[in-house]
């Protein structure tokens, strides 16, 4: 089968490590590069843990580009109480079996270039870029390239939360607030914000001006799938997800079917390390209990298996960014800045693809599946269950 070529965008934090994953070890996708940018946590920590994870999953072969280092038109800010602490903001906290990284990052390149030159050296229609992190680096590349938006076939990008009742996914809460709909703000996610975009959400908030400029492109926006907070929240980690994975399982959603005799490798403790801190930090921040949702891996999921989202017979979306306001680590200060405003559009008109559900058992089996392959070929050494006891793998499986 002909494979995807894909190019990954991403901050690595705890989630963007699952998107590495499935973008490396999905049987239909060529991956072409991966470029790191601000946001989960400072530019240099997410390149470094998007070359252990690399490292990890027998992958040390893709190379790895250092992006933007702060948004377009604001100063940086990052995850810390979601992807670390105040006193240790590494975007990987709570993971003590992460490998030190062999391959050094790509810097006598510049990142723009690269992402052009892979991108623009595949046939039309064919290639997709996917942005889990801010959106600086995109913003840039198409500012810079104005030409690859008609080249590619799409771009996927995790950010943004509408809100609204746009899907019936848990939210969360946060004391002293009450529901809310974003991950930053009450209306904003991170990933649009940090570029100047704050999408009523944390990607959306950390560069609003960057997702701004990628929605209102109108040759970029029919091409755009966003997968915002309301779709996301659907695809938690609970701890049967857990436990399926960290031991190995046919069917993730059945923890009956987990072979918990055998001792698991030091590749899926190493992964359910990072989901179980996620879910430790989504608990103690937004009061999402049952599990921690697994944002990034969407954003490649919709890129190359596309069946398996609803999209609601086809419907499409004008998105809008707010990007007045204070772009502050206060959230008070920060008002609407990043808001996600999607309209829905009448039959047969282009616009965004924004999917409302999707077929949880499919997108587990994809993780499962990547996991088996990367296992294949992971030089992490072997542990035995006393030394992963040590690390405290079995301490929370009750």
């Amino acid at each position: 089968m002909a494979k995807i070529p894909l190019w990954l965008d991403c901050d690595t934090g705890h989630d963007d490590a699952y998107a590495l994953l499935l973008s490396t070890h999905d049987p239909h996708v060529n991956l072409l590069g991966v470029s790191t940018v601000h946001g989960n946590a400072p530019l240099d920590l997410t390149t470094f843990n998007t070359r252990s994870i690399l490292e990890a999953i027998g992958r040390r072969d893709i190379r790895v580009y250092p992006g933007a280092a702060k948004p377009i038109a604001r100063e940086a800010v990052h995850a810390a109480d979601i992807h670390g602490t105040y006193l240790c903001e590494s975007g990987l906290d709570g993971v003590t079996l992460l490998p030190q990284p062999v391959e050094s990052a790509v810097t006598d390149v510049n990142y723009l270039e690269a992402m052009y030159k892979a991108l623009i050296a595949t046939s039309p229609n064919t290639a997709w870029l996917v942005s889990t992190g801010t959106l600086t680096n995109i913003g840039l590349l198409f500012q810079k390239y104005p030409d690859l938006a008609g080249h590619i076939k799409g771009l996927s990008i995790m950010g943004g939360a509408i809100g609204n009742g746009f899907t019936d996914a848990p939210m969360g809460k946060v004391k002293g607030e009450g529901e809310r709909f974003g991950n930053w703000t009450a209306y904003a996610e991170f990933n649009l914000t940090a570029y100047g975009i704050q999408m009523y959400a944390y990607h959306q908030k950390c560069d609003p001006e960057a997702s701004h400029f990628i929605f209102s492109n109108p040759v970029l926006n029919p091409k755009t799938t966003l997968i915002p907070l309301d779709l996301s929240h659907q695809v938690l980690g609970t701890k049967a997800i857990r436990r399926t994975l960290l031991f190995g399982s046919e069917q993730s959603l059945d923890t009956s079917t987990a072979d918990t005799d055998r001792t698991p490798s030091a590749l899926r403790a190493l992964f359910y390390q990072i989901m179980t801190f996620f879910a430790d930090t989504y608990a103690e921040v937004f009061a999402l209990t049952e599990g921690p949702p697994l944002h990034d891996p969407l954003a490649v999921a919709a890129a190359i298996h596309p069946e398996i989202f609803d999209d609601h017979g086809r419907e499409r979306f004008k998105v809008d960014i707010v990007i007045e306001g204070t772009h502050s680590v206060n959230q008070l200060d920060v008002e609407e800045l990043g808001r996600t405003k999607a309209t829905k559009l009448l039959p047969g008109q282009a616009g965004c693809r924004i999917p409302r559900g999707l077929d949880l058992p499919k997108f587990w089996e994809l993780i499962e599946s990547c996991l088996k392959s990367a296992d294949n070929i992971s030089p992490m050494p072997k542990l035995s269950h006393e030394e992963l006891e040590k690390e405290g793998i079995f301490s929370k499986l009750s």
